[in-house]
């Protein structure tokens, strides 16, 4: 009975969990907040792991992605395509990854400590904070707006307060600051709650696209009007399917935050298969039809959902009000749990002692700040072809690394009490595991040509025409980073004798240099 119990577990029971933790607690790499989760701990249904998934992707981001992707010149259902294999593309390493964190309750910032080393895994975990909180800003701006609409409808005069969208900036990140100290029960609650109505929302959001525009068939038709480029497909798609994989490499990253606390492997891997796909798709479709359907109604494309339901029931104040708290409900959900949790973890990763999850917190809602995330969302080239894809080449880089470590170099083993150690098999040299940052350089490097280039076209537009063979790579981004690093790490790493495993019963003899 307790080896079924445990058998999703690397801990045979809480005695010998309880025995680890006492070991270790008084480590500088220990916290309570960083500490392996047990049983009482894992209360993450299979539901519970789908509506993070619904909370996170059902966002105004997500809505405008593919509209984004047809301005530069692709047809509906190639970027609905596009989107979608994206999705599916991702679940790999995001299943891949998340499979540690059921079975060893560690959060990322520590599972990175087995392949970067106790102190490696900071240049890991940073570098997944910092893109968190330029997506926090983003998602925060986004709030910001949806309520400065809300003012508006509430008091006429709104719109003629100096500097009224910083204002509502400011309160909707005052908000999230206060959430932050409920931790990651409370957004388990805010998810499981935030779901359901969600995709309410969003059924009735596309029930009046289809209504308003004259049936299905006529607005995927309309749908041309969307495209204002006529760059050819196949010049799009490489660097938008890296850019939509790329829009949650971050998670695949720290996923194991969230699976830490899921009851079984069964749990999170159902989960994560049903709310990731079919949650990005289907509201992509959503935000495709429904922007298609502002051309017939109104003869333009309106491709902020805010500005859409703003205009529509603008004599409908008690309906807008409620619209925009769904909206704002959105932004919150995916910014509490894509945007908070691993920072905050992250951030408590640098020092463990005197950095604790909440403050964590705090500080990815300043840096959130300093991003200028109104220069991000306004300019889609600069959000799509240089933001997404730029960053998310080196953490693709990263996960390769992750993967390949625990995968295929470790059998799935890891040894717990050493993650928390400076002597331990983990401290490499130095605490640094020179093998995985030199694989990161190895698969990063090649593309930075294309990447200042993209960040120097003009007006941020991200794309650029006659590319040269090597800056023709960051075309590819992180499907590139991905394998290269991941090789380069694999040969490193066997070349060099490190990185072996050994059994549980085995001594705990520090990993090789």
């Amino acid at each position: 009975m307790e080896r079924e119990r445990y058998g999703d577990f690397g801990f045979n029971d809480p005695a010998e969990l309880s025995r680890i933790k006492a070991e270790v607690s008084s480590s500088s790499l220990y916290n309570e907040d960083l500490a392996p989760t047990g049983p009482e701990e894992r209360t993450w249904t299979t539901y519970n792991i789908a509506a993070l998934w619904i909370g996170m992707a059902i966002v105004i981001t997500t809505y405008t992605l593919a509209s984004g992707l047809m301005a530069a010149g692709m047809l509906w259902w190639q970027a609905l395509l596009t989107i979608s294999l994206g999705n599916l593309l991702v679940l790999v390493p995001m299943l891949l990854n998340a499979h540690a964190g059921t079975k060893w309750g560690v959060p990322f910032p520590v599972f990175a400590r087995a392949s970067f080393g106790v102190r490696g895994a900071n240049f890991a975990a940073i570098a997944r904070a910092l893109v968190a909180c330029g997506w926090f800003g983003i998602q925060t701006w986004i709030g910001g707006l949806a309520l400065s609409s809300l003012m508006g409808a509430v008091w006429g005069g709104w719109g003629n307060v100096p500097g009224n969208t910083a204002i509502t900036f400011m309160v909707f990140w005052a908000i999230q600051v206060v959430i932050i100290w409920f931790g990651v029960e409370g957004v388990k609650w805010f998810e499981a709650f935030s779901a359901p109505l969600l995709i309410a929302g969003s059924l009735a959001l596309l029930a009046w696209g289809i209504s308003a525009g004259g049936g299905l068939g006529n607005v995927l038709s309309t749908s041309s009007g969307l495209q204002t480029g006529n760059a050819p497909f196949w010049a799009l798609f490489w660097p938008s399917l890296a850019a939509n994989v790329g829009y949650w490499i971050t998670v695949s990253l720290n996923i194991p935050d969230f699976t830490r606390y899921a009851r079984n492997q069964r749990s999170q891997v159902v989960g994560q298969a049903i709310g990731l796909p079919l949650t990005m798709t289907a509201f992509s479709f959503i935000g495709i039809a429904v922007t298609a359907a502002t051309i017939v109604v109104f003869d333009e494309a309106i491709w902020d959902p805010v500005a859409l339901i703003t205009r529509l029931l603008t004599d409908l104040p008690i309906l807008l009000i409620i619209a925009m708290i769904v909206i704002a409900i959105a932004q919150i959900s995916t910014n509490m749990a894509a945007n908070v949790v691993s920072p905050s973890f992250d951030f408590s990763n640098l020092a463990p002692k005197y950095i604790s999850f909440r403050m964590g917190g705090l500080i990815t809602a300043l840096l959130g700040i300093v991003s200028f995330p109104w220069v991000l969302f306004n300019n889609v080239g600069a959000y799509i072809f240089t933001w997404l894809v730029g960053y998310g080449s080196l953490l693709g880089a990263i996960g390769a690394v992750m993967i390949v470590d625990y995968w295929i170099l470790r059998g799935r083993h890891l040894d717990l009490a050493d993650l928390y150690k400076h002597d331990g098999r983990y401290a490499y040299s130095g605490g640094w595991n020179w093998r995985a940052i030199a694989a990161i350089v190895i698969g990063v490097g090649p593309v930075l040509p294309g990447f200042i280039k993209a960040a120097t076209t003009p007006g941020f537009a991200g794309v650029f025409e006659n590319p040269t063979f090597v800056e023709s790579l960051y075309n590819y981004g992180l499907f590139f980073t991905f394998l290269v690093a991941g090789i380069a790490y694999l040969i490193l790493t066997l070349a060099t004798g490190g990185a072996t495993e050994p059994t549980r019963e085995a001594g705990r003899e520090p990993e090789t240099a």
